[in-house]
């Protein structure tokens, strides 16, 4: 049936048709930097180029795979729920949205006892951003520099202004960014006891993973306490179990008042994401219900696909796996790296969530073209090229890591000899 729907005479064709009819920038982009990619089977950590080519995925689209793609138990639950459910009407209760929104609370750091859905990260974001202006009410932001938390009206505007100037939501007046790892600077933005929240990816994803130092997240919690602003952990990227816990900022032994999930609770099937809500912070939900709505928000497919997602990450075993998951990758990239101490610079490394540093502004690039080229698809951090983001699966079998392993460490090489002979990249 798709291939009835879906036809093109070559990939020459669909890609001339995307850059006409979709986005010109983006599809050339990768088409320079030597990734013609378009996905067509898929199936666990692999995809298929549509001419057959298969990649290891450890870029998983920003952690959306982390169950794999087509993940078969996550498939079958929204297979059988479609013979019952479709996205259903977003105003009114429902079993799958109640269902699910009970189950996230039952997993959550203590204190979030309300669950608001989007149908993807920024919107969600965008909620998280009105609960807590309503419940402070007090307009001013604070997030990170370079930080990276959507696209959307609001959520852009936390942003590097790379995203946020084009569209003219670069508003400093109400959008402070300050620099990760500095309290002191956090400390006097938070001062003038103006700021309804600070909104944090607990390892900033799109800049490249940086580790947050010791007592820092914590740290930055003391200083919301202390100056009334309400704490926004964005876990949309680092949480169910990437980590090793199925929230990150758990390790830090930060509660949040407000949690943001999405991308992973999706097991890739179906679009939803999540605001998780403290008591105190929740109160337009009585005092309005109405005041935020999303036709595709809590989807009830959605719902099953989160609910089964969430039952498969919170498995004993799954915990441990990524562990071990995490040990045998890093004792590899350990080794790897000693091959190459000036070009491979450094791991950064929580569980499944790595950075890995190159020794050259645009080093990560170089990667990964040699990566794709090997049968790798792994993607550079936007706002810092130097680091590649690489997240492998939660349920990824140590034959698949080994092979990862060895191929990367043939890519690396391989980049490095391109920047000693100077070659170049978009």
């Amino acid at each position: 049936m798709a291939e009835e729907l879906i036809a093109f005479a070559s990939k020459g064709e669909m890609l001339a048709k995307s850059k006409q009819f979709w986005n010109p920038d983006k599809t050339q982009f990768w088409i320079d930097s030597g990734i013609p990619l378009v996905i067509d089977r898929r199936d666990g950590y692999f995809i298929y180029d549509v001419e057959g080519k298969r990649l290891i995925d450890v870029h998983l689209n920003g952690g959306t795979y982390n169950l794999g793609h087509r993940n078969p138990e996550v498939a079958a639950a929204v297979t059988a729920a479609m013979q019952h459910f479709d996205i259903g009407n977003h105003h009114f209760p429902s079993l799958a949205r109640t269902a699910l929104a009970e189950a996230l609370v039952a997993t959550a750091p203590p204190g979030l006892s309300k669950v608001v859905f989007g149908s993807g990260g920024g919107e969600a974001i965008d909620i998280a951003l009105k609960t807590a202006r309503h419940a402070t009410k007090k307009r001013k932001i604070v997030s990170i520099a370079k930080a990276y938390h959507g696209h959307t009206g609001l959520a852009v505007a936390t942003g590097d202004e790379r995203f946020a100037a084009l569209f003219l939501a670069d508003r400093p007046e109400e959008f402070v960014h300050v620099t990760f790892n500095d309290l002191a600077e956090m400390e006097q933005a938070l001062r003038g006891r103006d700021v309804a929240a600070v909104i944090m990816e607990t390892i900033p994803a799109t800049y490249g993973f940086p580790l947050p130092a010791p007592g820092y997240l914590a740290g930055v919690k003391r200083l919301c306490e202390r100056y009334d602003a309400l704490y926004i952990a964005d876990e949309v990227q680092t949480g169910l179990m990437r980590t090793g816990e199925l929230w990150a900022i758990t390790k830090h032994g930060v509660v949040p008042d407000i949690l943001v999930t999405g991308k992973g609770i999706s097991g890739g099937m179906y679009p939803i994401s999540a605001v998780l809500v403290s008591e105190a912070a929740a109160g337009w939900l009585a005092a309005d219900g109405f005041a935020h709505m999303s036709t595709f928000g809590g989807a009830e497919l959605g719902c099953v696909a989160a609910l089964k997602t969430l039952e498969i990450t919170c498995r004993p075993e799954i915990r441990s796996m990524v562990h071990y998951i995490a040990d045998l990758l890093g004792q590899g990239l350990r080794r790897i790296q000693g091959l190459h101490p000036d070009w491979f610079t450094g791991i950064r490394q929580d569980g499944l969530v790595m950075g890995l540093e190159f020794g050259h502004p645009q080093g990560a690039k170089f990667v990964m073209k040699r990566l794709y080229a090997a049968g790798v698809w792994a993607i550079f951090s936007t706002l810092d090229p130097r680091v590649l983001q690489f997240k492998p699966g939660v349920l990824m079998a140590p034959s698949l890591c080994e092979e990862l392993l060895d191929r990367v460490e043939v890519a690396i090489g391989q980049a490095a000899a391109d920047v000693r002979s100077g070659r170049r990249v978009p």
